[in-house]
C-alpha cells in the first residue's frame, strides 16, 4: 500500500511518501522530497522493491489512492516491470486506503505535530528515518498480535520454514 503526506517547514512544504507491507504492517519504502512529482513515489517504491525483491510468478498487488503520481505512466510501468498488479481506490471511498492513511496518521501525530515546527527537509528526513526504524522494530501493533512489524514478519518466515520441514 502507498500514500504520501504534506509537512510544513520554514522553507515550504516537504512531502513524505510511504510504501507499507499490508501483511506485517511494515514500512518497506519511504522518501522525503521538496517536490510532489512522481519521482518521490518511484523512489519509495524502488526502496520497497530493493527491500522485497519479487519472485517470478508472485501475485503481489500494489494499492494506492487515485493520486496523479500513482496512476502516472511511469509509476504504472515500474509496477509492471516488477510484476506487480496495480490497484487504485474508488473515487470518494475514504476506506479503500485505510491502512496507509492510518500509518500516516500515526506518523503525523507521533513525529510531525510533536516535534515541529520543522526548519527544513533534512530535519523531516532524519526524524522520518528514526520513526520508521522505531515503528518497524519496536512499536507494538495490536492488529498483528501486539508485536512489532519486523517481529511479525520474522515469525511468519520461521513458521513457513517449519511447515516446509514437516512436509
Amino acid at each position: 500500500m502507498s500514500d504520501f503526506t504534506y509537512v510544513a517547514s520554514w522553507q515550504g512544504f516537504v512531502y513524505v511518501a510511504f510504501v507499507i507491507d499490508a501483511f506485517a504492517r511494515r514500512i518497506i519504502g519511504w522518501r522525503v522530497s521538496r517536490s510532489l512529482r512522481t519521482d518521490i513515489m518511484l523512489d519509495a517504491l524502488g526502496q520497497a522493491l530493493h527491500e522485497r525483491p519479487q519472485r517470478p510468478g508472485s501475485d503481489l498487488i500494489h494499492h494506492s489512492d487515485r493520486g496523479v503520481q500513482y496512476v502516472s505512466i511511469r509509476y504504472t510501468e515500474r509496477l509492471e516491470e516488477a510484476g506487480i498488479a496495480p490497484s487504485v481506490g474508488s473515487v470518494g471511498d475514504s476506506y479503500d486506503n485505510a491502512l496507509a492513511e492510518s500509518v500516516i496518521g500515526l506518523f503525523k501525530t507521533e513525529v510531525i505535530r510533536r516535534s515541529g515546527p520543522w526548519r527544513h527537509l533534512e530535519a523531516v528526513e532524519f526524524a522520518t528515518l528514526e520513526w520508521v526504524d522505531w515503528f518497524n522494530l519496536r512499536r507494538l501493533l495490536e492488529p498483528i498480535g501486539n508485536m512489532p512489524p519486523a517481529e511479525r514478519e520474522a515469525l511468519y518466515h520461521e513458521q513457513q520454514g517449519q511447515a516446509k520441514k514437516v512436509a
